[in-house]
């Protein structure tokens, strides 16, 4: 295969099929190992001569210039950072096949036993993280060939909190070198080169093999997080050959030269960067725990359910009475919809006992601690009264946000929510939100930011004035400093693309797109759906995922709808959509309703203090003044 190339030979008269980059790499010393398969000679760096990874930042160098005798840390403060984790990391480092420290050399006088019953461990550790990647593959849908054939831009990990590595996915970026299996390549055994990520979207990466240049021919998506993703070095700790592609190896002669050139400066991921995938995947919420969570035909009641599984966080929750388990309702478990057992006698909802006189063998309740904590707030002063009016977005038409009442006040924060002019007679559509859901506003707030306000259902004075309103129903409206006015920098920009759930059949997690932002409030179009189907969600919610989360936890996504498959279904397609949309919390308004928000260009419109829908991402004033 690689026909006169011998890394071995310190001979610099071998011929390069480019004299130009011949002359600009420099020759490396010959102590730099190499690894020798089925007579060829492969050479791949190594932590231990030639180039070096920094155990702090992961910066990838050569080994002479770094500091200290260890050679383990690029600068003095690097080291000085690591120190105070350096018990810990050493441990690491020696499952991991890496020199150990100082501090760590008595670990090298352990039994031979016990080396390999460590080893052992770290191996197992690895099968089950690869265990817990299993792709799940979209029948004809591909993020990467989606993402590349429009060029569609996707949101960052870092603005979702929530998900795997969502707080601690640090500096990776464009340019970010990694160990990947080298696919190009006719050897029987599994071999790695080193590649480049050349454009991120959400996990996801589009990586091109060091040597390629501006090749594009051979570049490849992948997720990041995925099990044979590596830091630079991983193949020289773990004995694994690293060897060029097969349709590059002719370009040079002295391949070690190449890659020292190539990396030095550049970054890799941390040395314990798949263990950080695997701790951020851990989920406290166990199967067989008992919850409280909103019942689904009546929203204005809470029932016992028990976790029946748990996929990346989220919950498949079967109501406790559903004996044969089809009864079931998906959540994430930090949704404001799920609480702990007793939490409604606590606040004073209302909640449709069990037919079920104790628990079955088997379940126990979840520890309060578990469930997401809302803020604090004083009630003891001004505070939300029954019969006040606002906006809010509506439960079972989350693609709108309607003129609605507060119906009751209960404990701790929580307010029980109606929909004017749609409202059951026996307020069993009533619906709890907490004084601080970002899902409740003032008065005004649509006019404001030039959103459609759905009026109460047979309104007839329309266009709908808020003055004339409460005036016509002799009510006031709630007071906009009681409202949660928080806009955290989200990271979110109009266009691009996420995976969301479909919060009218919360099973289903999409294709989608952030069409509009308003502050805090994002506008998330399911990609091949019809507008109507829209909804407003929250920057923070947690059923708002990456790209590529479906396929790093195990779940199945949705692929946008096709046209074709719309255009034959027609009218029944809606109606299956609506349909599905009963089965989420209840019972679907019968409103002919259909927003279709136009995309805001930045400068369509003027909001406080120059913002736009895109701009509007930070802690600007949040509402400007009420209609008196």
């Amino acid at each position: 295969m690689f026909d006169g190339y011998d890394s071995c030979s310190e001979d610099t008269s071998s011929s390069s099929s480019s004299d130009e980059s011949e002359e600009e790499v420099a020759p490396l010393p010959s102590s730099l190992p190499i690894i020798k398969n089925n007579g060829q000679v492969y050479t791949y760096p190594d932590g231990k001569s030639g180039m070096a990874t920094c155990e702090m930042c992961g910066m990838v160098g050569v080994r002479d210039a770094f500091y200290s005798k260890t050679k383990r840390f690029c600068s003095v403060s690097c080291s000085r950072s690591y120190s105070s984790n350096s018990k810990k990391a050493s441990i690491l480092a020696r499952l991991q096949g890496k020199p150990p420290t100082k501090k760590a050399k008595v670990l090298q006088k352990q039994p031979l036993v016990a080396k390999l019953a460590a080893y052992a461990q770290y191996q197992a550790t690895l099968q089950n993280q690869a265990k817990t990647k299993t792709a799940v593959p979209v029948e004809g849908f591909s993020w990467g060939n989606y993402i590349n054939s429009n060029s569609f831009t996707a949101a960052p990990v870092t603005c979702f909190k929530h998900a795997p590595m969502g707080t601690c996915w640090g500096d990776i970026a464009e340019g970010v070198r990694v160990e990947v299996p080298n696919t190009d390549c006719s050897l029987p055994t599994k071999v790695f080169w080193i590649a480049g990520i050349v454009k991120l979207a959400g996990y996801n990466a589009l990586l091109r093999y060091e040597g390629f240049e501006n090749d594009s021919s051979l570049d490849f998506w992948c997720n990041i997080c995925g099990s044979d993703i590596h830091p630079v070095g991983w193949c020289a700790t773990s004995g694994k050959p690293l060897v060029p592609p097969r349709s590059i190896q002719h370009k040079y002669t002295n391949w070690k030269a190449f890659l020292v050139k190539r990396l030095t400066g550049a970054k890799t991921l941390p040395p314990d960067f798949s263990q950080k995938v695997s701790e951020s995947m851990q989920y406290p919420f166990k199967t067989s725990m008992r919850v409280e969570v909103v019942d689904k035909t009546h929203l204005c009641r809470t029932r016992v359910a028990v976790v029946d599984s748990v996929v990346g966080g989220r919950l498949r929750l079967v109501y406790e009475e559903s004996e044969d388990k089809t009864d079931d309702f998906w959540c994430h478990m930090y949704s404001p919809l799920i609480h702990h057992i007793g939490w409604s006698r606590s606040v004073g909802h209302r909640f449709k006992r069990s037919d079920i006189t104790k628990k079955q063998d088997g379940h126990f309740d979840a520890p309060p601690h578990l469930f997401m904590k809302v803020k604090e707030v004083d009630a003891a002063g001004e505070w939300f009264k029954e019969g006040m009016k606002l906006e809010a977005i509506d439960p079972l038409n989350l693609s709108a946000i309607c003129v609605a009442t507060i119906r009751k006040v209960l404990a701790d924060g929580y307010l029980m929510i109606g929909i004017d002019g749609s409202e059951a007679a026996d307020g069993s559509d009533w619906f709890c939100y907490h004084a601080t859901s970002p899902s409740i506003f003032p008065v005004g707030f649509c006019e404001i930011n030039m959103i459609e306000l759905t009026p109460p259902r047979g309104y007839a004075k329309l266009p709908f004035k808020w003055f004339d309103y409460l005036r016509e129903t002799d009510s006031i409206a709630a007071p906009v400093k009681l409202f949660n006015k928080e806009v955290p920098n989200h990271g979110f920009h109009v266009g691009m693309k996420l995976e969301a759930v479909d919060l009218m059949e919360p099973r289903l997690v999409c294709v989608a797109t952030v069409t509009r932002i308003i502050h805090r409030l994002l506008r998330i179009h399911f990609d091949g759906w019809e507008d109507e189907y829209d909804q407003w969600v929250d920057c923070e919610s947690p059923d708002l995922y990456p790209v590529g989360w479906c396929q790093l936890t195990g779940y199945q996504l949705q692929p946008p709808a096709l046209q074709s498959s719309r255009d034959s279904q027609s009218s029944s397609s809606k109606q299956k959509k609506k349909a599905k949309s009963q089965q989420y919390k209840g019972h679907k308004k019968m409103t002919s309703l259909q927003l279709k928000e136009e995309l805001l260009d930045g400068e369509e419109y003027s909001f406080l203090q120059g913002t736009s829908d895109q701009e509007s991402n930070g802690s600007a004033s949040y509402y400007i003044k009420q209609e008196p």
